[in-house]
């Protein structure tokens, strides 16, 4: 983290200001998935993931929920946001074990601490709930264009880049990616 960064991180916290990042793996033409599935397997954007939101709370719709091979994930406050199932005592951790659960955003939100880190990991309607209410984007960039997808990230062409770390391709990554930090202009 930049110093600069650092400081207005600080500043923050003493603020006791909540930040909600959206965290989201994007092709060129915004394309996240296809049928419940990521589109690409990039080992370091999943190191990156793991690294920026342990310890912190995510917040995913009830498929992407569904998507994760192992359920919730370890070291974080994992939110499903479902309109099937309220967080009920009876209810919430039998659909969503390890979870707390809410009708909506809005309702998950409120029940954060305002000084919490919260990352939004998707899916696609979540992403575009939460363009309204992000403080900043974690977005890794994919120079290819998928043949097929199904979910696409909203767009955000009036978001602005203040960082970007380019990646070539190799052995483990079949394309080329960067990942790009944005705040709002």
């Amino acid at each position: 983290m930049k110093r600069t960064d650092m400081d207005e991180e600080m500043r923050r916290e003493e603020r006791g200001e909540r930040r909600v990042s959206i965290i989201a793996a994007v092709a060129s033409n915004r394309a996240i998935g296809w049928k419940n599935k990521l589109l690409y397997w990039l080992p370091n954007d999943l190191k990156r993931f793991k690294q920026l939101t342990t310890g912190h709370t995510i917040v995913m719709g009830r498929r992407t929920f569904e998507s994760l091979p192992k359920g919730a994930l370890p070291n974080r406050r994992n939110i499903v946001l479902s309109r099937i199932v309220g967080n009920s005592e009876e209810h919430s951790d039998v659909r969503f074990p390890g979870c707390d659960c809410y009708a909506s955003l809005q309702e998950a939100l409120a029940h954060c601490r305002e000084d919490e880190d919260i990352y939004i990991i998707g899916g696609a309607s979540v992403y575009r709930q939460a363009m309204g209410v992000a403080t900043r984007l974690l977005l890794t960039e994919i120079d290819d264009t998928p043949a097929e997808a199904d979910a696409f990230f909203p767009p955000y062409d009036d978001w602005k880049a203040v960082s970007r770390e380019e990646h070539g391709r190799d052995e483990k990554h079949a394309f080329d990616y960067a990942f790009v930090e944005y705040v709002r202009e």
